[in-house]
């Protein structure tokens, strides 16, 4: 090849991002020798089409992955490689929560604080009513409590509680054991996502608190830590009670008005409700409206959605039959079971002017 169409170390580490110390170790590796070398000066010099694999290779150890595994990828087609990417990454995770889960147990026993029974409950009611609420987080810059799932426990029940501003989402069990007294904090909602798993396959769950943290104590299983959020959680109470008075009541087949939902071909869409049932249609009228059967009380009224909002809502329902309590265009509407008062979300519509 032609010296013209070669650059030298310092041109190429620019190119690459990676130094001239670490290509000239990953020449002496075998990963990344250069195109030619100058045998009377031992400059080294690369050509372009190497940096595309320099670029990889510096990607990869910034994920911290072991030279072998590496040169493995490196030298794979493109289907192995994102398989080979996805095992890695998989196990990074695992052993990353694994030695989460062992720190927890150290700082417990380190701090020889006995934990506060909360309340015990089934498994595989809580598992499930982890999943439904936890739609209702998110992750938002500068409000971490969003991503947490709040609980409280007082000497009949235990609530489970998630918003992300725009729906809100809140479910009570009955314990198997009721609480000893009345305990709140709001729990990591990714950490719990990671234990559902292990709480489903559990009969009963006990919930333990301790500094900064609950223990989910499962019999002959591993018991599983989540931290728990500083910021102070919102104001759920004063929300629910600032609703306003129902003007209409819709009660629908949750499946009916699921697969409406997915029928409708924009991210936002409008409910038309009259008397003979709903009818869900575009927000610019763009589409023709897909009818929905339903038994429908007071107010005719348009309110608009986006999907992300009301898919989630009315998917998590329990039961099959839904109920949703309308109060405007521009209010809140509460969706829960037809016959089942135990999980609730508030979901925020659209403005009629399509500011959110």
């Amino acid at each position: 090849m032609p010296n013209f169409e070669l650059m030298p170390i310092g041109a190429f580490a620019r190119r690459s991002g990676l130094t001239p110390s670490a290509l000239r170790f990953y020449a002496d590796s075998g990963l990344l020798p250069p195109a030619q070398v100058d045998p009377v000066s031992g400059y080294r010099y690369y050509s372009a089409d190497q940096v595309a694999r320099a670029t990889v290779l510096r990607q990869l150890r910034e994920m911290a992955m072991p030279l072998a595994a590496v040169e493995t990828v490196l030298d794979a087609g493109a289907d192995d490689a994102s398989r080979l990417l996805d095992e890695y990454v998989s196990k990074v995770v695992g052993d990353a929560e694994a030695a989460r889960q062992k720190a927890a147990a150290i700082k417990f026993a380190l701090g020889d604080v006995p934990g506060l029974p909360i309340a015990v409950l089934k498994g595989p009611v809580l598992a499930h009513a982890i999943e439904q609420v936890l739609t209702a987080t998110a992750h938002e810059p500068g409000m971490p409590v969003l991503a947490g799932l709040r609980i409280e426990a007082n000497p009949e029940t235990v609530t489970l509680t998630a918003t992300d501003r725009y729906r809100l989402s809140t479910r009570t069990l009955v314990p198997a054991e009721p609480p000893g007294q009345t305990w709140a904090g709001t729990v990591d909602g990714d950490e719990l996502r990671i234990a559902v798993a292990e709480i489903r396959r559990s009969a009963e769950v006990r919930l333990e608190a301790v500094p900064h943290g609950i223990w989910l104590r499962v019999a002959g299983r591993e018991d599983r830590h989540c931290r728990l959020l500083s910021e102070e959680f919102p104001d759920h109470r004063l929300m629910l009670a600032s609703l306003g008075e129902v003007t209409a009541r819709v009660t629908v087949s949750k499946e009916l008005l699921l697969r409406a939902l997915e029928e409708h071909p924009g991210a936002r869409m409008a409910l038309q409700v009259a008397d003979h049932g709903v009818n869900v249609v575009s927000a610019n009228d763009e589409h023709p409206g897909v009818p929905v059967p339903a038994a429908t009380t007071g107010q005719a009224l348009q309110i608009q959605f986006e999907l992300t909002t009301l898919y989630p809502a009315v998917s998590t329902a329990i039961g099959p039959d839904v109920m949703l309590d309308l109060r405007g265009s521009d209010r809140p509407v509460t969706i829960r079971s037809a016959d089942r008062g135990d999980l609730t979300t508030v979901a925020m519509p659209v403005k009629p002017d399509h500011s959110a």
